[in-house]
Parts: structure tokens; C-alpha cells; sequence
């Protein structure tokens, strides 16, 4: 099938074509037709499938056939996403696929002036794409309104979910009017979600292209066994193997993120970081030298676990675990992206075990040991570091056990070797 098949009109079919995008992806091909006859859809697929496209294209069809302008302060279209990156992921696809177009853009996010986005606003626009808590903070201000909204699009909907977002969309929603087209894209399907299929959708076609929270075949994923105090220096040594491929790395706080970053630079690396403690602007250009190769590690916290669509990342490691098993497919979905391959390293500290199973669990199958073997018995440290745990998060040589450290079921010295050490 081709995107003329699914009755896309010429000028966005050329814009494809000169992006480069021949063929339909599966979920563009079975969501984009039902979206083209106004039907509500509730998308399920993971990261890196084209998800952008199966609800932006039908999106900006119903749009090129709207007569008129946008009225003042108001929106035709409504896309939704949980993080600023992606929000901005998003408005950049927009806008490639509907050159040439008649079609205004805006977007409004957190770190950025609000009375610079309201003033974009006022004249209208025809797409309007957004996160939740700044869009709240410009309909308090009145400074747009929703009540002309034909589309609704909520991207990522899981993760909204998981930041908190949930009393924030019900707000949204209540501004909305009743007769419009909504679509829910979610890389997976918290039980929840449930409930906000259910308060959003009116019956919906439901597209699962892969099962929920199963990550993509093409990524080869394994896992250390290593202590918290040896994590820096196994990770080290496994960029070292390929210092001049893209690698994103997950950690678990701001603090840790960034003090990473910073001894990953002591050794060489072109690195920078991305948390919540930068502005938008650094985080606006760290991912844009990442993406340009100008670095070639980009330390982060799940805030970007969303919102980074780059086709180079060939590694991503999750030097920290995340508490919540759904983000490790998010993470990992970071590679592998455009139908090429790639490769997810895990690295588990004796506490980080429950997080481990769960994530096995949410995925349905093992991951394959690097090197080392699974904690037995681990406990959880007290308040202050104390439990079973050693060492902190920083230092190390990847190497053996020192003494006095929980022991796993079998000794095994650890230095990125094992039968896979390769993998990396």
C-alpha cells in the first residue's frame, strides 16, 4: 500500500515524497482510513512506528477542507502531548507535511514566554499543539478558547497519565465541544486508560498494531547484573567500544543525570544532559547538537524518554532502572527508530530487582544476560543508605565484587565481560 491508496490529498502526498516517506507504516495504514471518515480512534502502538503521521495526515486533510480561517483566540484542531519535546516533535512534522499548505501552526509550552504565545494567539490558529499545564494556564488568562475545536488529538496518553495529568485533561475536556473527532495514541494500556477511552472516544475503532508495552523486534536487549558503585565505569567502558555512535542514557534523577554528564566528560565524551532542571532553551540545544552529531551521548531522565525521534541513536542505556516498568519500553524505543536496528542496555543494582521483574513482566519475556547473575533476596536501603546496599552512583571500574557487598547467587567477577560482553 502507498500513501495514495489511503486517499491522502496531492499536496500532502508530494510533501511526503520529498520527505522522503514512501510507504504507510502498519499503524498509518489501518488508523489513517478510519481517521479519514471521522471516526474516532484509539491507537495503540509502541515508540518509533510513525504514530505522528496516522493522526497528522488525516488531521490536516479535514483541515485543507475547512473553509475560512480560524476565529480569533480559538483552535480548529487540539493536539495534546506530556512533554515539551515531543510537543515540539510533533509541531515540527506538522508543519513538513502540510508545506505549501494553508494551514497555521502554534504551539504552547512550558518554558517559554506566555504572553508570547498568547499573542500568536489571538489572531487563531488552525492547529494548536500543547501540553497540558501551560494550555491551562492560557485558557485562565483567556487568552484562547476551545469551543470551536473540531479535533481533538491526545498523544501519548500513558504518559500523561503517569505525570499526574489526568486532573488537567478533565479540565481541558470540559472546554471542549461534544461534536468533535478525537484520537488516543498510547504505546501502551494502563488500566486507566480505560477510563479515559472511555470519557473521551465515542465508538472508537481500536488499532493495536503490536502488543502493548512489547518493544520492537529489531532491538537487541540485554543486562548487566552490577553494582550501583560499578555502574559509571561499565558504562564507560561499553561507550568506549563505539565512541562515535549516537548513545542516550537514562537516569533516574536530575542530580545523577547531570552529575554523569559531567564524569562521562572527564573521560573524553562529547556529552550533555537533559532534566528538569535545564531551561527549555539547553534542552532545546543540547538535543539539537545531539541530533547533529556535534555530541554523541546525551544523558537524560525520563522527561525525554518521549520526545527525542532520532533515526542516529543506535544505543540507549538504562544506566538507572525506572520506577515505572511502561517507561523502560518508552526508553528503549528511543532506538531502533525508521526501521533501522538497535541495541538496549540495562544495567541492575541489587535494590533495583522489583523494577527489573516488573519490567520483564510488563514485556512478557526474559532479557538476556550480559554478565553477572540476578540478586537474590536484595531488601530495599533504609532512609540514609543503609540495607544491604554499598557504594553510591558514581566511581568504579566495572569490576569485580569488593568485599563486604552483597554477594549474587554465584560469584562472578564483572568487568562488561560475561558471554555477551560484545553486546554493547
Amino acid at each position: 500500500m502507498d500513501f495514495d491508496m489511503l486517499g491522502l490529498p496531492p499536496r500532502l502526498q508530494a510533501n511526503l515524497a520529498a520527505l522522503n516517506i514512501t510507504a504507510p507504516t502498519p499503524i498509518q495504514t489501518q488508523a489513517i482510513p478510519h481517521a479519514m471518515n471521522g471516526r474516532d480512534v484509539l491507537g495503540l502502538a509502541q515508540t518509533g512506528t510513525g504514530k505522528t503521521a496516522a493522526f497528522g495526515l488525516p488531521l490536516l486533510s479535514a483541515l485543507m477542507r475547512m473553509e475560512g480561517r480560524a476565529a480569533p483566540k480559538t483552535a480548529r484542531a487540539l493536539i495534546l502531548a506530556p512533554t515539551r519535546e515531543l510537543a515540539k516533535q510533533i509541531l515540527e512534522n506538522l508543519r513538513a507535511y502540510a508545506e505549501g499548505t494553508h494551514i497555521k501552526t502554534a504551539l504552547v509550552v512550558g518554558g517559554q514566554s506566555i504572553n508570547a504565545q498568547a499573542q500568536k494567539l489571538t489572531k487563531g490558529t488552525d492547529v494548536l499543539v500543547a501540553t497540558p499545564g501551560r494550555l491551562i494556564d492560557l485558557l485562565d488568562r483567556k487568552a484562547v478558547r476551545l469551543d470551536e475545536a473540531k479535533f481533538l488529538v491526545l498523544d501519548e496518553a500513558d504518559q500523561m497519565l503517569d505525570l499526574g495529568f489526568i486532573h488537567a485533561l478533565r479540565q481541558i475536556a470540559k472546554v471542549l465541544p461534544a461534536e468533535r473527532q478525537t484520537m488516543l495514541f498510547s504505546a501502551t494500556m494502563p488500566k486507566q486508560m480505560a477510563e479515559i477511552a472511555g470519557a473521551y472516544l465515542t465508538d472508537a475503532v481500536r488499532i493495536e498494531v503490536t502488543p502493548p508495552g512489547k518493544p520492537v523486534e529489531r532491538i537487541e536487549q540485554s543486562v548487566h547484573f552490577v553494582e550501583q558503585a560499578h555502574k559509571t565505569g561499565l558504562l564507560i567502558t561499553h561507550l568506549d567500544r563505539h565512541r562515535t555512535d549516537a548513545a542516550l542514557v537514562f537516569a533516574r534523577t536530575k542530580h545523577g543525570a547531570e552529575k554523569l554528564k559531567r564524569q562521562l566528560e572527564d573521560k573524553g565524551f562529547a556529552a550533555a544532559s537533559i532534566h528538569g532542571n535545564k531551561s527549555q532553551g539547553q534542552r532545546d540545544r543540547a538535543l539539537k547538537s545531539f541530533k547533529e552529531g556535534e555530541l554523541t551521548v546525551l544523558v537524560a531522565t525520563d522527561v525525554a524518554a518521549r520526545g527525542i525521534d532520532i533515526p542516529s541513536v543506535r544505543y540507549v542505556y538504562n544506566y538507572d532502572l525506572p520506577n515505572v516498568p511502561d517507561n523502560y519500553v518508552h526508553r528503549i524505543g528511543r532506538t531502533a527508530r525508521a526501521g533501522r536496528d538497535g541495541t538496549a542496555i540495562a544495567y541492575c543494582a541489587p535494590t533495583e530487582m522489583d523494577e527489573f521483574r516488573a519490567i520483564q513482566k510488563v514485556m512478557g519475556r526474559k532479557i538476556e544476560v550480559a554478565s553477572g547473575e540476578e540478586w537474590e533476596g536484595e531488601k530495599k536501603p533504609a532512609r540514609g543508605g543503609g540495607g544491604r546496599r554499598r557504594g553510591g552512583g558514581g566511581g568504579g571500574n566495572g569490576g569485580g565484587q569488593k568485599p563486604g557487598t552483597t554477594q549474587p547467587r554465584r560469584s562472578r567477577a564483572r568487568r562488561g565481560g560475561g558471554r555477551r560482553s560484545q553486546a554493547a
